[in-house]
């Protein structure tokens, strides 16, 4: 514990934290499922400082890590990251480091481990703990399903980490149960601390959409001199709020994914410092913050779910002083929030199209795709395609392989003489080759793998190693793109027509677990049980007291959700009318008319990767309908076809 005062300046490891660090350091896997602020990180980074080699770090958003990596230089770790905001010598730089052993923690997004220049070069450094931070991504349970995560046990096992240490703050038991599973964790190694937080106050109340921003401005008002963040649905609403409560004095900003890089990493060192009071942020903000003395967090919109809800309030209080919790509820956004999923269940058409292109490929061949191309032909979102891919993948039909840039292409930084000039003999050779089976153009030479390999039997690891090698001694500027994965078909018996039908219906079902999710999130917030206690039992916690005595229920206002306003009538509607553009586009592109699927996802304002190519949103009738519920506009379009 010494190293824990010294280098942390704590005195004493706080609940979980002890129990998680022991596991690790006895050589154990574990897991910690503690709340938002409760000190997960420091169970691995205690640890890291004792392990004799390198500690892997899977994180998810570029802000999670910069956060970190603050706090491990501050006290002195040597902790990097390699990061798609890095130039390429700044990521080969770090790579050296790790290489050299002077690194004792490394942190990356799980997408680094397709890049088969990346995987080359971990394999080459002794790991000695693997940490997956948001853990639950893994599960298709829950509820920020990431189907890369899902590949974590194998590079676990391709790299001989010995131990995983996960990490996360939003797992239901059946989650955990999962979680468990996939990294064979023993269940005395999970530690829970349970989710009730005394200093947080849960107050829900109902108000009209009409209405909310009148009482945002009014409860807002008398904290303008604290720390608050309001969370919203859409970017456009972020832009709406914060103009109108600058308008009153507030030292506010919106932020969401629609700005640029550096904007919003103005807008959170601005909040951070504290010269920003309040921002109005969609669910980019927010991941990775540690600002210890946010004492608001106001939903003005209603969170995707219960356990974005959790997550999202649990950035307020981290000081364990009081604050407020508060949502203003009415189900006005509620189509919104829908649309959102069932613009992630793929037509069976396009499953069908996917399936047919593998069906092709034959017995004991080799499946390569890209994965934007992949989207456009079989218009499925980039999620649901990965996830529609692992599907197969744990159906035993394929069988992921390696992926690869397809192009590479450099620019040497010195003349072809004195970069043949390092090296003498078969080496000399392989390098000339190299540069003649390159593709030159004024500045930048383009690779040609296939006459390397035809013309000088060269194999393209050794390529890529040499070129990777040229790049550290500063010969060359490298550059890839056009990730390539590919896989190989283990089984070509299957039927396509009938696994199309398997694999929607499983779209579907999960289609339905995240409606049954918002449905539950209403409940809780209609709730007349204490609403602390509603939420810790929604995550397997019995700990919390049957009544906190500081939420709106407990304090006697139990929410009723106002209905949304009254809409006008489907039937009043001219279905042809509003779909007349995009159905006419439509045709011109595909030689046929759109689906009835289609034509619901363009009137809801559901995005595809069909609607970008067509350029959709510009089309008369796009969103027309986005106010009514999804299913409300299917049945209505089927009743007129």
């Amino acid at each position: 514990m010494s190293t824990l005062k010294r280098v942390f300046g704590f005195d004493q490891l706080r609940p979980g934290q002890e129990q998680v660090v022991s596991a690790v350091l006895a050589g154990r896997s574990a897991a910690a499922i503690f709340p938002t602020g409760s000190g997960k990180s420091l169970c691995y980074q205690l640890p890291a400082l004792h392990l004799p080699h390198l500690t892997l770090v899977i994180s998810p958003l570029l802000a999670l890590m910069q956060d970190q990596l603050a706090f491990l230089h501050a006290r002195g770790i040597a902790a990097a990251s390699i990061d798609s905001a890095q130039s390429r010598e700044q990521a080969s730089a770090v790579m050296a480091r790790a290489k050299a052993g002077e690194l004792k923690i490394l942190m990356i997004s799980v997408e680094r481990l397709k890049n088969e220049r990346f995987r080359h070069f971990i394999a080459q450094v002794p790991i000695s703990l693997l940490v997956v931070d948001e853990a639950h991504c893994i599960s298709e349970w829950g509820h920020n399903f990431r189907p890369d995560y899902l590949k974590l046990p194998d590079y676990q096992r391709q790299f001989g980490i010995a131990q995983v240490l996960l990490l996360t703050a939003t797992a239901t038991p059946k989650v955990i149960a999962d979680m468990r599973e996939k990294f064979a964790i023993a269940e005395a190694d999970v530690v829970t601390t349970g989710f009730y937080r005394p200093n947080l106050n849960l107050l829900v109340e109902p108000v009209a959409g009409s209405a909310k921003l009148r009482r945002l401005q009014d409860w807002l008002t008398p904290r303008r001199e604290q720390a608050s963040i309001v969370y919203v649905t859409q970017q456009k609403t972020a832009e709406q709020v914060a103009e109108r409560l600058a308008r009153d004095g507030l030292a506010v900003s919106a932020y969401h994914a629609g700005m640029a890089h550096e904007v919003r990493e103005s807008i959170q060192r601005r909040f951070m410092a504290g010269e920003l009071q309040c921002i109005v942020a969609t669910i980019a903000f927010g991941m990775g913050i540690d600002k210890r003395d946010i004492r608001n967090v106001v939903h003005f919109d209603l969170p995707k779910s219960i356990e974005n809800y959790s997550q999202e309030i649990g950035r307020a209080g981290r000081d364990g002083q009081a604050s407020d919790c508060l949502v203003l509820a009415n189900r006005d956004s509620l189509s919104v929030l829908e649309n959102f999923v069932y613009g992630d269940t793929p037509e069976l058409s396009g499953i069908r199209a996917v399936l047919d292109e593998l069906h092709a490929v034959g017995v004991g061949g080799q499946w390569e795709l890209m994965l934007g191309q992949l989207a456009e032909q079989s218009n499925i979102r980039a999620l649901p395609l990965k996830t529609l891919l692992v599907q197969l993948e744990l159906r035993g039909i394929i069988a992921p392989r390696y992926a690869y840039f397809a192009e590479y292409r450099f620019k040497l930084l010195l003349d072809e003489a004195a970069l043949l000039a390092q090296f003498e003999g078969e080496r000399r050779r392989f390098v000339e080759a190299i540069l003649s089976s390159s593709r030159r153009a004024r500045t930048w030479s383009t690779l040609d793998f296939d006459a390397l390999n035809r013309d000088h039997d060269a194999e393209r690891a050794r390529v890529i190693k040499a070129l990777d090698y040229f790049q550290e001694k500063g010969w060359v500027e490298l550059e890839s793109k056009q990730m390539t994965e590919v896989y190989a078909l283990l089984d070509a018996e299957f039927d396509p027509v009938v696994l199309a039908e398997q694999l929607h219906g499983h779209f579907r079902a999960h289609e339905a677990s995240e409606i049954a999710r918002i449905q539950a999130m209403l409940a809780l917030f209609e709730s007349r049980d204490c609403l602390s206690r509603r939420l810790a039992l929604y995550f397997g916690d019995t700990q919390a007291p049957e009544r906190c005595g500081h939420c709106s229920v407990c304090l006697g206002r139990v929410a009723t959700l106002p209905a949304p306003p009254d809409r006008p009538p489907l039937s009043g509607r001219d279905a042809q009318a509003l779909c007349a553009a995009f159905s006419e586009t439509h045709l011109q592109h595909a030689g046929q008319m759109p689906s009835r699927e289609c034509l619901t996802r363009f009137l809801c304002g559901v995005t595809t990767p069909l609607f970008t190519k067509l350029k959709a949103r510009q089309l008369a009738g796009f969103a027309a309908l986005e106010d009514y519920p999804y299913g409300e506009v299917r049945d209505w379009l089927a009743a007129r076809s």
